[in-house]
Parts: C-alpha cells; sequence; structure tokens
C-alpha cells in the first residue's frame, strides 16, 4: 500500500473546465443558463479552483460537454 491516496487538484481541475468549456464554444452565462442558476458566481468558483462541482453537478457539466466525467476531473502528483 505505498500508493498515496488519490485527491482531486482544485486548480488543475477548474482550469480543465475552462479549457472544455471553450473548446464547446461555451460562454459562462451559457452554462448558467445550463444549470438554471441565478448567478454565474459558481461557474467562476469551479475555474479559479476554489471550489469544485457537486456530484450532480460534476455529471451534468460532463452530458454538456459532452465528456466522461473523469476527463473533467484533475487528480494531484504524487508529492
Amino acid at each position: 500500500m505505498g500508493a498515496n491516496f488519490p485527491t482531486i487538484d482544485p486548480v488543475a481541475t477548474g482550469l480543465n473546465i475552462q479549457r472544455l468549456r471553450k473548446e464547446k464554444g461555451l460562454s459562462v452565462r451559457d452554462i448558467q443558463a445550463w444549470f438554471r442558476f441565478d448567478t454565474p458566481r459558481a461557474i467562476y468558483k469551479w475555474q479559479s479552483g476554489q471550489s469544485l462541482p457537486s456530484v450532480d453537478n460534476l455529471y451534468a457539466l460532463s452530458v454538456l460537454l459532452e465528456v466522461p466525467m473523469d476527463a473533467i476531473i484533475v487528480g494531484k502528483s504524487a508529492q
């Protein structure tokens, strides 16, 4: 059991969400409308790594971006 416990890198995941969003030609407002959020704040927090989407939101994001959920998440490198 020498492997490190797997964790998510929130900043790298946020940058990945931003990259995937731009590749699909979607704006932050497009994603806000998809989720029916009142403001785009959550999306900006995801993209900056301040927070991660819930599992439900991660699944919905994967459907919108047409990628598997594990293509959105970026794991932390071993220290």
